[in-house]
């Protein structure tokens, strides 16, 4: 928060946790054809992509990202140049990695990275979705949407909500994204951008109630 704006209090904690929690899907994750590392603002999906990779989950990983009003001073090059360049001095080989640098949204994330394995030669029939810890639902949402015909897995870096808020160092705005991310969730089925997800009742209020608070910065056409 700025200074001229309240504390976030345990109410709106509770409420953030609630939401985090619906993001993340909890899947198993286990060995597939090729790993997609989702860009952002968060560097612990590199590392993350990177841990999965030694451990031998996947020969390939595809690092997607251009930049956003979020990363364009972090990663001025970047997002998907940054991670790869991160992904290497974590023990990734250059050679499996491919970078693709212009997605801007996650619909791009997941449809420039089809083509660009495609171009490679890749065709898979089964990807790891690898994103922020709170963007997994939406992530699996849109590809299941855009790319029906293989299985989609989720991962992010297992961490507790009160971790993510402190490696990050910005409450407001985490919750903010998590807002935003739940928003899309709900609206983007309508677009045809999404599949459609259940929202369960308390975090669909969790939700609302974070709105009326003024968490609000990354809602569409905020």
């Amino acid at each position: 928060m700025t200074d001229n704006q309240p504390a976030i209090n345990e109410e709106q904690i509770h409420n953030a946790k609630l939401v985090w929690d619906f993001h993340q899907m909890r899947h198993d994750v286990r060995p597939v054809d090729v790993a997609i590392g989702l860009g952002s603002h968060d560097l612990g999906v590199a590392a993350f992509t990177a841990e999965l990779y030694r451990a031998g989950l996947f020969p390939t990983v595809v690092f997607t990202g251009g930049n956003s009003p979020t990363t364009a001073k972090v990663f001025p090059r970047g997002e998907a140049v940054h991670f790869r360049e991160h992904a290497l001095t974590l023990g990734v080989p250059d050679n499996a990695i491919l970078v693709e640098p212009n997605a801007g949204n996650t619909g791009q994330n997941i449809d420039f990275s089809r083509t660009m394995l495609a171009s490679a030669g890749i065709h898979p029939k089964s990807v790891l979705l690898v994103s922020k810890p709170y963007m997994e639902r939406r992530s699996y949402a849109t590809a299941r949407k855009l790319w029906p015909e293989v299985e989609v897995t989720c991962a992010s870096e297992p961490m507790e909500f009160d971790d993510y808020l402190k490696s990050i160092g910005d409450e407001k705005l985490v919750i903010d994204m998590l807002v935003g991310d739940l928003q899309r969730i709900i609206e983007y089925p309508t677009l045809g951008f999404a599949i459609e997800q259940h929202v369960p009742e308390d975090v669909h209020a969790a939700y609302e109630s974070l709105v009326h608070a003024g968490f609000t910065s990354r809602l569409i056409g905020a």
